[in-house]
């Protein structure tokens, strides 16, 4: 985990993402998507250094994803420290970023709540409520 790249605007973790050998996150202005990314011009626009920041509830751009919209929701709740500290833990639990290319452990939801209940606790719930 680079820790020092933090989170991107969109909520994605720049910290850990397998392209941050070549990528110093959405900050950095070295963003390969700097000019087409619609959350970077929209947070931009606004005054936000990240989308957790801003008051309106939004599913515009990578916040239509579930993993970019659930990690933006829990720092915007509880702070990008706590985010940081929530996948730095995991990542030493097993859980893994990117497994394929972008897809990973992170990805296998559908639900945000779910998502950041996993975030949080660091357990995942099976279908029934129960912890696993």
């Amino acid at each position: 985990m680079k820790r020092e790249l933090g989170i991107g605007r969109c909520g994605l973790a720049c910290c850990l993402c397998s392209e941050n050998t070549v990528c110093s996150g959405c900050n950095s202005g070295q963003c390969p998507d700097r000019d087409r990314c619609e959350n970077r011009r929209c947070s931009m626009a606004k005054g936000f250094t990240h989308c957790y920041e801003c008051p309106e509830p939004c599913t515009k751009g990578l916040l239509g994803k579930t993993k970019a919209y659930a990690f933006t929701r829990f720092a915007g709740l509880y702070g990008e420290e706590c985010l940081l500290d929530c996948l730095e833990r995991n990542e030493k639990n097993g859980v893994v970023y990117h497994r394929i290319g972008i897809t990973g452990d992170y990805d296998d939801f559908d639900d945000a709540d779910a998502l950041i209940e996993w975030l949080r606790t660091g357990h995942r719930q099976n279908e029934s409520g129960e912890n696993r």
